[in-house]
């Protein structure tokens, strides 16, 4: 496709590349996928009865906290800068390399003989996830035909969910009965490397940044990239928003992903199968939560599914805390399966099509950047710590409530958002340019 097309979709006799779209769609889902394996796997091994890492890096419950939280700040730190440079430089610059180094940061985990070590490891990790976060993110929001990106940004971030929380607990279980926990770390960082060999092939360049090379390589002048400021973010009323709102989003189900395992286990004595077999729910209802509200706001607005996810993920969350044991394990599973499904769907919502919609002309991924940075640092660093700490002093149980205060204030917020779904602010297809430039 030449940059002729760069308004694919939206002028009479123009076809969109169908193909194209589907296949960056899908080899970023499974790059965010993986993303959510490595950086969650660390909660099953700390949580798991099976697992000797908190004995062999003495790790106390706070030590725990500050490991996920750590990746989170460095992940929110590495999104504020990463996000605009590859708006600058190119979304297949920033992918790729960030793809190989977090996945082998992953395996470098498993070598870590203490805690700071492993902290350090970490840190760097969040790094290049941070890196690889707006960027995809703003890469599939150019490869989708606007009627297809909230269904297409949502479908990308729930395997995250999936992966990290759905499918990490029983793989960390399951590898646990054949290998030691170091060994886990190193073989869910292979994948990495396969999808970032795939996408330095197939993940194109938006034609704005083609434009620009193009320009460069004939002499001609060049037009200055796009560069972020405080008027930019706050240029449109949902973006101050969308940091706000994704604070809040992120504290109540990254709290609870941190703690769930440890909170099943050492609090309500369950056994490794029925922690791992209810932990899962996180990713399970995480998956189809961050698939499924994006998709439905295309049809019912971002406004109201972000106000109905805050609301009903708030009630079941504190629904979960009033159960124990004794309920069963398939009453806590489909609970906590309801009150993640929505939580996690407000992530993908908030940081994919609200954030988007409301970004000044070239600015997508850096935009999306700082959305994810704020909300990484204090939602995704901060509390998790937080946690940690309340965890530590005043018992594991307690932990809970920091993550539904997260998720009422959420509702606050989400009030105030102004509409921006194309089926319901009357928006054109071709009015907006800035995410429906393709790539060429």
């Amino acid at each position: 496709m030449t940059s002729a097309t760069a308004a694919a979709g939206t002028a009479p006799g123009l076809a969109w590349d169908s193909r194209y779209e589907w296949r960056a769609v899908l080899l970023l889902t499974l790059g965010f996928g993986l993303v959510g394996l490595d950086r969650w796997v660390i909660a099953d091994l700390a949580g798991l009865r099976s697992s000797t890492m908190v004995s062999d890096l003495a790790l106390r419950p706070q030590d725990v906290g500050n490991l996920v939280a750590s990746l989170g700040i460095a992940w929110g730190v590495s999104s504020l800068f990463m996000g605009n440079l590859s708006d600058v430089f190119g979304r297949r610059r920033v992918i790729v390399p960030s793809l190989v180094l977090f996945s082998i940061l992953s395996g470098f985990s498993g070598l870590a003989g203490t805690f700071l070590a492993m902290l350090l490891c970490r840190i760097t990790m969040g790094l290049f996830e941070g890196a690889f976060c707006p960027s995809s993110f703003a890469a599939v929001a150019e490869a989708s035909l606007p009627r297809r990106r909230g269904n297409n940004l949502g479908f990308q971030q729930s395997a995250f969910a999936l992966f990290g929380l759905g499918f990490g607990p029983t793989i960390a279980a399951l590898l646990l009965g054949s290998m030691s926990w170091r060994w886990v770390f190193a073989i869910v960082g292979i994948p990495g490397l396969i999808v970032a060999a795939l996408a330095a092939r197939i993940i194109r360049e938006p034609a704005s940044i083609l434009a620009r090379r193009q320009s460069q390589a004939t002499g001609r002048a060049v037009a200055k990239p796009p560069r972020l400021s405080l008027a930019a973010l706050t240029s449109h009323r949902n973006l101050p928003l969308s940091m706000a709102g994704q604070l809040c989003a992120m504290c109540g189900i990254f709290v609870l992903s941190a703690f769930t395992p440890a909170y099943l286990s050492g609090y309500l004595h369950l056994s490794d199968a029925a922690t791992a077999g209810v932990t899962s729910a996180i990713g399970f209802g995480g998956f189809l939560g961050q698939w499924g509200l994006p998709a439905a706001s295309d049809r019912f607005g971002r406004r109201a599914v972000a106000i109905t996810g805050f609301v009903v993920s708030s009630g079941f969350l504190l629904l979960f805390t009033r159960l124990d044991a004794a309920s069963g394990v398939t009453t806590l599973f489909a609970t906590l399966f309801l009150a993640s499904g929505f939580s996690f769907g407000l992530l993908s919502l908030i940081s994919g099509p609200i954030a988007s919609e409301a970004a000044p002309l070239g600015m997508v991924g850096g935009v999306i950047g700082v959305v994810a940075a704020v909300a990484e640092i204090f939602g995704g660093g901060v509390a998790p710590s937080l946690g940690g700490y309340i965890a530590q002093h005043y018992g594991i149980q307690h932990v809970l409530w920091l993550a539904l205060a997260g998720l009422v204030a959420g509702i606050v917020v989400s009030l105030f958002f102004i509409e921006t779904a194309p089926r319901l602010a009357r928006i054109g297809e071709g009015e907006r340019s800035a995410l429906d430039a393709t790539v060429s």
